[in-house]
């Protein structure tokens, strides 16, 4: 019949860009969304997932192969949208903080998906990047897709995706917003509009307890620690993806990102998932923040269909302290108002005898140090004893040397519950605004904030007897 497409992978691509009407009102720029959840798999990664698996065939791949990849999710269903059309079996290997969704949408492909702990490092052997390795080396005719370093990925959206935009959008689009997960999105659409368009700004949008955000600001790898948002944010850095393309970075919270992802689905009527809940959160700061007349065009990765069970459920969106009516233990910044709000902060080339001063007097252990306004890091008195009993250095010796990156960052608006994990980690953790500190939160400041609620907890009404 005439008009119609021979299997559903045809239907890839040709995503539709919408104006948002209702969410951004007030600000000078004008925001745009390209609906990525309308792809046939239900995202972007359909995209990738058709180059990724083109490059393997050409590579000797042949059909009766297993495809292996560690997921999110979403490349997963895009491979095994094309697995089922071009005759591959698939494992998918997931962390276990994904939506049951997610695995049940695999496995109504034909997947075998095997779940591995997400509160563990890349490189333990339990780790989804690990185990997928693990099954990909013991399989025959088989295909690692490899999302997080294989060149395909960011190569599908500079042949897809960019110029798409650059088709849709005329050439007008002055920014372009998208979630920093693998880093094949923003680098390959950031590739292809550049060489467009060199003027255009890359926005990256990085979670609360991801590196990207602490790296691209200072340099500095931080400790990372987990969120719930999914399909953005890394504990580590894939080749995949190009900082050097990114123009400015945004970070934004599990809390803003759950509650824009309700507001585009009930305010605009774009039924989408977390990511794209983040990147618009974020694409909104940086128009608050910037205060121009401009086009900015958000990526909207994924479909809302995966986060029914979370995102849209009130009662977990209330368990884990996302609605405002469940106010939990409180934030960052209700500890800080119990704080004095001068901090004391070194720079690279303070002398160790003015740092070890400062520390005697004040009764600390570690200080930020600051070059320019920004944070490059923390001065310990551990590092400071080292450096003495070492013989290396002196009193006199500049600390820009000994500033290391053991710490964690958060925002005001983070959570005490979060903050509490981020410190059993983390020596310490800076609070950031943007790009400027605004507090530092110790294990001694976080149980005095705790001990100071305990009586609350005290004067509640015993239960009645039986």
């Amino acid at each position: 019949m005439k008009g119609a497409l021979a299997n559903i992978t045809e239907a890839v691509g040709h995503t539709p860009i919408v104006k948002l009407q209702r969410i951004g009102q007030g600000l000078a720029a004008d925001i745009y969304v390209k609906c990525e959840y309308l792809n046939p798999g239900g995202s972007h990664k359909d995209r990738v997932a058709s180059n990724m698996l083109r490059r393997a065939e050409q590579a000797g791949l042949t059909p009766g192969g297993t495809i292996v990849e560690a997921t999110s999710g979403n490349t997963g269903a895009a491979l095994a949208l094309q697995a089922a059309i071009h005759g591959y079996t698939c494992v998918f290997v997931m962390p276990d903080k994904m939506s049951q969704e997610k695995i049940s949408s695999l496995r109504a492909f034909g997947a075998r998906v095997v779940v591995c702990p997400t509160a563990v490092e890349p490189d333990d052997p339990r780790s989804y990047y690990q185990v997928a390795k693990r099954i990909a080396a013991e399989s025959t005719n088989c295909f690692y897709a490899n999302q997080y370093h294989n060149p395909a990925n960011p190569e599908a959206h500079y042949l897809s995706t960019g110029p798409e935009i650059w088709e849709q959008t005329l050439g007008e689009c002055d920014v372009f917003a998208a979630g920093m997960g693998t880093g094949g999105t923003i680098s390959g659409v950031g590739k292809y509009l550049k060489e467009k368009r060199p003027d255009t700004t890359i926005l990256g949008v990085d979670p609360v307890g991801s590196l990207y955000y602490d790296f691209v600001k200072s340099g500095r790898i931080t400790k990372p620690f987990t969120y719930k948002v999914e399909g953005i944010g890394e504990d580590f850095f894939p080749s995949t993806m190009n900082l050097k393309i990114i123009d400015d970075i945004v970070r934004v919270d599990d809390k803003e990102c759950f509650l824009m992802t309700r507001d585009l689905v009930r305010l605009e009527g774009l039924y989408v998932g977390g990511s794209g809940g983040a990147a618009v959160a974020g694409a909104i700061k940086y128009a608050e923040a910037s205060g121009k007349k401009q086009n900015i065009l958000v990526l909207l990765p994924d479909s809302a269909q995966k986060y029914l069970s979370k995102i849209f459920n009130d009662e977990w969106m209330r368990e884990n302290g996302f609605l405002d009516e469940t106010s939990g233990l409180g934030t960052v910044r209700d500890l800080l108002a119990g704080k004095p709000s001068h901090i004391v902060t070194a720079h690279p080339s303070d002398s160790v005898r003015d740092v070890v001063g400062s520390l005697k007097s004040l009764g600390i252990s570690q200080l930020p140090v600051l070059d320019g306004g920004k944070l490059r890091g923390i001065v310990h008195e551990v590092d400071l004893l080292r450096h003495l009993v070492s013989g290396e250095g002196t009193l006199d010796s500049p600390i820009a040397t000994l500033v290391e990156s053991d710490y964690a960052t958060v925002t005001p608006s983070t959570k005490i519950e979060l903050l509490q994990s981020v410190l059993s980690d983390a020596k310490i953790a800076i609070v950031t605004e943007g790009e400027t500190l605004v507090g530092i939160v110790t294990k001694i400041d976080l149980i005095d904030f705790l001990s100071k609620r305990a009586p609350l907890a005290a004067v509640r009404p015993p239960t009645p007897l039986a």
